[in-house]
């Protein structure tokens, strides 16, 4: 694996907040927290503007349908640009497109013409250019970071979109109150046009290193079926991408929160912006655990043991008789989700070779993204068939059954040590 091109590794012992150190570090992560923040206020401008205009929530729903005719090729196509092109110059041109699309929206709606079809194209421009970003911010983290402190990096990321993720609807909120939709457009135009040329005060090589110089010539088809056939032959990458989808399909919850929220505690939309609330909290701290983690070799075993915890408070989370109790059970769901998905970036980080990492990241985002859209309809059939309880006790129980398998048949899960 190449040597990441970074600054000189300041001396001292590490630190929870060490990934801070770095300059290159700091200018990525502000561009990832700006981009979060503007993919929240896209989300809810736009669905609040198709409500308000068309008070369908068949209208609304659809937004999921544009979301997924456009991502996952967007996805894969992004992971692979991200080992053939500079990642710096996709980042900016990702996040340049996501500002002219919300302000060509801001401006529309400001005169009056703004129409559904015209929000659907901006939701798929701003979709896509939310995956092309993606990969390449991921793969560009090892040439900021010192390998030692990957981990460091992963957690704060981790915790900072889990805070974006509440800050963004909270930020929207205030927003489309005090001063309407149209103004909300253009401040997420506002936001995202600082994401947009931050990567371009990055001082490290954008350029993957470490493949063949006839690489670029091979079609963006070649080079994305290589992509799969790195992954599928990676020894831990599969059982990691197996395990994070047996466990998030049986159990994926955050879509359908107001369901469990009332068959678990008869609660209405006061319960379930609890539950929401209290996930992402507990997935900050558990980012903040995954910090202290850092100098724990036994990656592999790490991810487990997240997980087996994971599957065993889904019992505790099912089994509440109180929505206190189910908030805390919840925190703890998205704490033990957080950890393991911290290690499982830092794991392809490790793992796999610079001209390979954009389209490493992009099938773990694909696989990420395929499990949740399944698990959303696993959980929302099962709920009404047995009861959102005993459905959540089936997810832990499939979950903990699912981490004893890959704990038992994927070897190289159990023995991999970080460096």
């Amino acid at each position: 694996m190449s040597e990441p091109i970074t600054t000189p590794q300041p001396d001292g012992p590490t630190r929870p907040w060490g990934a801070f150190r770095y300059r290159d570090y700091r200018i990525l992560w502000g561009a990832m927290v700006m981009a979060t923040l503007v993919v929240w206020i896209r989300i809810l401008a736009t669905a609040q503007w198709l409500l308000d205009e068309t008070g369908s929530a068949l209208m609304v729903g659809a937004i999921g349908v544009v979301q997924l005719v456009v991502q996952i090729p967007a996805l894969l196509w992004g992971g692979t640009l991200a080992d053939r092109v500079d990642r710096k110059r996709l980042m900016a041109l990702a996040n340049g497109t996501t500002c002219a699309a919300l302000l060509a929206l801001g401006l529309l709606n400001a005169a009056g013409l703004l129409t559904p079809l015209m929000v659907y194209a901006g939701i798929a421009l701003t979709a896509a250019s939310q995956m092309l970003a993606s990969p390449a911010r991921s793969a560009l983290v090892p040439a900021v970071v010192p390998e030692k402190h990957l981990l460091l990096a992963a957690s704060t990321d981790t915790a900072s979109q889990n805070a974006a993720a509440i800050a963004g609807p909270l930020l929207f909120a205030v927003i489309a109150v005090s001063a309407g939709l149209t103004t909300a457009f253009l401040v997420g135009a506002a936001i995202a046009l600082p994401a947009a040329l931050l990567p371009g005060l990055i001082r490290a090589d954008g350029r993957a290193s470490g493949h063949d110089p006839a690489h670029a010539r091979r079609s963006t088809f070649a080079q994305t079926r290589e992509g799969f056939g790195y992954v599928a032959r990676h020894p831990i990458l599969p059982g990691l991408f197996l395990l994070d989808t047996g466990i998030t399909v049986a159990s994926f919850y955050r879509e359908i929160l107001p369901v469990l929220a009332l068959g678990l505690f008869a609660g209405g939309a006061s319960a379930t912006g609890l539950l929401g609330a209290a996930n992402s909290a507990g997935a900050i701290l558990g980012s903040f655990v995954a910090l202290f983690l850092v100098g724990y070799r036994a990656k592999g075993m790490l991810v487990l043991y997240a997980s087996l915890a994971y599957g065993f408070v889904l019992f505790g989370f099912g089994t509440a008789n109180s929505l206190w109790l189910g908030t805390l059970m919840i925190a703890l769901l998205g704490a033990a989700d957080a950890v393991t998905v911290a290690v499982r970036q830092t794991t392809v980080m490790l793992t796999t070779p610079d001209h390979m990492r954009g389209r490493a990241f992009a099938l773990m985002i694909v696989a990420a993204q395929t499990a949740n859209n399944v698990g959303t309809i696993w959980v929302g059939a099962w709920a009404a068939a047995i009861g959102a309880g005993n459905t959540m006790v089936l997810g832990g129980a499939i979950s903990v059954a699912a981490t004893l398998l890959i704990w038992r048949f994927w070897k190289p899960i159990r023995e991999y040590r970080s460096p």
